[in-house]
Formats: C-alpha cells, structure tokens, sequence
C-alpha cells in the first residue's frame, strides 16, 4: 500500500492532532439518500489513502449502523485514524429524538460504541447533544471515568453554548467542540469560538458547506429533496435569499480557479489554526473535490472580502426545524 500523503495537521486541544479536513461519516448512513455499505468502506478507506486520518461518527448515524461501517472499513486501518464518535441522541418511536446525558448511561453508550466500532479505545469521545436535565459537570464526570479506564483518549462536546463548555473543562479537559459552521451559519459558531480559542481548545465545524448549498449543485428549489427538504434555508421562503448568497461565492471561486466548495472550505480554514473541518459526503470525486481546497491558499484581504460577501447572519431560515432548535447552542 502506498504511503498516504501528509497533509496539514492541526490540534485539538494538547495532545491530539488531525488533518485539517476530515471526513464526516453521517451522510453514510442513508440521511441524504441511500447508501450502499461496500461503497462507503470503500470512501473511508479511499480517505485514508489520501491523508485523512480525521473520521467523525455517532452512534445516533443510522442508529448504529454508521458505526459498524466504519468499523468494517478500519480492519488493519485503526492506528492510521484519529476516530470519533458521539452519544447522547436517543431515540423514542413516534416522537423527536430524546437526549440523555445521565453518567449511567454515558457508560452505557460507550460500551456499545466500542462494540460496534470493533476496536478498545475511542480518540475523542463527545457528549453529542446537552441533556439539560443532567449538570454537565454529572455527564463530563462520567466521561472523564472512560478516559481513566482507558476506553476514550480525549473528551468533545457538540452543539453547547460557551457557558456550558466552560463548566465542562473544569471537570476535565475538553479536546474539541464540534458545532455547525460556515459562511451561511456563523453567529453561534464565532461567539462559541471567542471562548474554545481562550481556553485551547480545538473547534471542529460540521455542515461547512450549509448541507451542501454552499458547494453550488443545488441551484433552484427543485433540485432539494429528502431530508433537506425539512430544513428551513431550503424552503421556498428562504431559498431565493441564500441561493443569492452562494451565487456570489461561485463569483468568487471562478476567480480563483477552483470550485465554490474549495473556497468555502478554504475560507473556513482561515479563520484560525484551532479550525477544522469535517465535510461529508457518499462519493469519492465530491470527497477529492473537498480535500483539494487544502491547496487554495487566501490572503488575508482574500478572506475579508469573502466574509463581506456573506455577512454573519444574512442566511435566511434557521439552520435546523423548529424541535432541532431546541436542542442546539444550549
């Protein structure tokens, strides 16, 4: 097997590093659109190859199925990968997802994560959404009991408002917070990092091409179907407003001489050395696409123009429905 190229590496927290773009695995587990399992160990592999070495799951991803994927994928791979996964999404039939962030079950979650993934240790372990009937400092305790048992090396947290974040790092070290960010959603985001920056921790920005509307293929309201559809900036209310958006970073990708997921990703890996990002995707030529914007360099005054372009907040519609809302930034 040939050597994986290096790519850029930057850390999360002290002590752990990761390629600057990694691979978000949800979308591997039929949430936009089917997915056939021996493609997708083939995608995972096929990132490896090229240097990823950052994988992010959950084990709310097909409710177990992503995991087991991924563990498929990663026979004889493991020591190449810095693999994380999520728990606290639970389910309940005829109902929104539920959370629980009790210490029981924290270890719970974990055993069944190991189980899945086939493997001993989890790098980063991350609490996926706050249980705001539980004090975060119950749940980080428990957490921080897997790391002494030596069953997760580092702790995340995803979608927790800063306040939230910073009781959770006096209990124990928080590596990584994880929560949606690019140009279309960055208010929440910015104000989260002003405080992960303060305390060192490593920021890791999921969705950062908006569920795919800042990589440019979805150019008129017919063309979103399946889960986007619930989303409200694809609705037709607020499609036309952020389509202009995205029209004006194809502008300026053509420019560049790349694509607009290029400079999307290019511009997101600007803002600062703690930045990561973890793109998604079921296909090998949009995975290469992504990991090519590691070669679109930005000045400076390049990066202040494309923030101009897509102000913070000038996105139409929240980025989750109404129930999600409730769930995140808490």
């Amino acid at each position: 097997m040939a050597t994986a190229p290096k790519l850029e590496h930057r850390s999360l927290g002290k002590g752990l590093s990761v390629s600057a773009i990694g691979l978000g695995c949800m979308s591997l587990s039929g949430i936009y659109g089917e997915a056939d399992d021996a493609v997708s160990e083939d995608l995972i592999r096929h990132a490896i190859d090229n240097g990823v070495d950052h994988l992010d799951s959950s084990d709310m991803y097909g409710w177990g199925h992503n995991e087991e994927v991924l563990g498929r994928a990663l026979k004889g791979r493991r020591d190449k990968v810095v693999l994380a996964t999520k728990f606290g999404q639970i389910q309940r039939p005829g109902q929104s997802n539920g959370v629980n962030g009790r210490p029981d079950y924290v270890a719970q979650a974990c055993e069944a994560s190991l189980k899945r993934l086939g493997i001993d240790v989890i790098d980063l372990y991350y609490q996926h959404r706050v249980d705001p009937a539980v004090p975060v400092e119950d749940t980080i305790g428990a957490m921080a009991k897997l790391v002494q048992q030596g069953k997760v090396r580092f702790l995340g947290m995803s979608e927790a408002a800063p306040d939230r974040i910073r009781r959770a790092h006096q209990v124990h070290p928080i590596a990584a917070v994880q929560t949606e960010y690019s140009l279309l959603y960055r208010e929440e985001a910015e104000a989260t990092r002003k405080l992960t920056t303060e305390l060192g921790i490593g920021f890791v920005a999921y969705a950062p091409l908006g569920r795919g509307f800042l990589a440019g293929a979805i150019k008129s309201f017919s063309d979103i179907d399946g889960r986007r559809s619930a989303h409200p900036r694809f609705q037709q209310q607020n499609f036309d407003q952020n389509r202009a958006l995205v029209v004006k970073i194809e502008a300026i990708a053509r420019e560049k001489s790349c694509t607009p997921a290029q400079v999307t990703l290019a511009w997101l890996l600007a803002q600062g050395q703690d930045v990561v990002a973890i793109p998604g995707t079921r296909h090998a030529a949009r995975f290469d696409e992504n990991l090519g914007a590691v070669h679109v360099k930005l000045s400076a005054e390049e990066t202040a123009r494309i923030s101009a372009a897509i102000p913070a907040g000038a996105a139409a519609g929240t980025r989750y429905p109404t129930g999600g809302m409730a769930g995140v930034f808490i």
